[in-house]
C-alpha cells in the first residue's frame, strides 16, 4: 500500500474515532434509528411513514411562518441535544452494549465520515470545474437551477419537501433490500439498449 493510501486510512480512522467520541451520548438512539431505517422489522417502514406523514400534516394544519418554523426546529434540536445524552442511558441501558452493537456503531460513524468526505469531494470537483471549464460550469449550474425552479413552481413546497424527506428516510431500507440496485440496473440496461439501437440506426 502506498504512503498516501496509508495516510488516508489513518486519517479516516482518526476522524471516525473522533466522531464516535462526539456521538457517544447519542449511541443508543443512533443504533435504534439505524434499525428503523434499515427495516429490521416488517412494520418499521409503515411506522416511519406514519410519523413523517403526521408531522407534515401538523405543519400543513398549523401553517407556521418560515421564521417560526425554523425557530421551533432549532429549539427541538437544542432540547434533543440536552435531553438525549442524559436520558438515553436510563432508557436503553448503555452499560449493556454488546460487541456487535459497538461494531455497528463504529460502522455507522465510519459511513458518516465517508459520506462527509464524498460531499466535500463533490464540492471541490465543482469548484475545479469552475476554474478549468467555466462555460460548462455556468451552463450546467443555470440548467440545473432552472429545472429545480420549474419543479418548485409545479409542485407545492411542503409536498415537495415531504417527498424528499420520505425518500431520504426510506433510502437506507430500499438499499438494504436491494430495491435501489435492482431498478438502477434496469434503468442502465434500458439506456444501453437505447444507445445500441441508436448506433445501429446511424450505421
Amino acid at each position: 500500500m502506498a504512503e498516501g493510501d496509508n495516510n488516508s486510512v489513518y486519517q479516516l480512522a482518526a476522524e471516525t474515532a473522533s466522531l464516535e467520541e462526539q456521538l457517544q451520548g447519542w449511541g443508543e438512539v443512533i443504533l435504534m434509528t439505524d434499525k428503523v431505517l434499515r427495516w429490521e422489522r416488517a412494520w418499521f417502514p409503515l411506522a416511519l411513514m406514519s410519523v413523517v406523514s403526521f408531522s407534515f400534516l401538523m405543519i400543513y394544519y398549523l401553517d407556521p411562518s418560515v421564521l417560526s418554523g425554523v425557530s421551533c426546529f432549532v429549539m427541538f434540536l437544542c432540547l434533543a441535544d440536552y435531553l438525549v445524552p442524559a436520558l438515553a442511558p436510563r432508557i436503553f441501558g448503555s452499560n449493556k452494549w454488546t460487541t456487535e452493537q459497538q461494531q455497528r456503531f463504529h460502522e455507522i460513524c465510519s459511513n458518516l465520515v465517508k459520506s462527509r468526505r464524498r460531499i466535500v469531494g463533490w464540492w471541490k470537483r465543482l469548484f475545479t470545474l469552475k476554474e478549468e471549464k467555466p462555460k460548462m460550469y455556468f451552463m450546467t449550474m443555470l440548467f440545473s437551477l432552472a429545472v429545480v425552479a420549474w419543479i418548485g413552481q409545479q409542485v407545492h413546497n411542503l409536498f415537495l419537501t415531504y417527498l424528499i424527506v420520505s425518500f431520504l428516510l426510506l433510502f437506507p431500507g430500499l438499499n438494504q433490500r436491494g430495491i435501489i440496485t435492482k431498478y438502477v440496473g434496469m434503468a442502465k440496461r434500458e439506456i444501453n439498449k437505447l444507445l445500441k439501437h441508436k448506433e445501429k440506426k446511424n450505421e
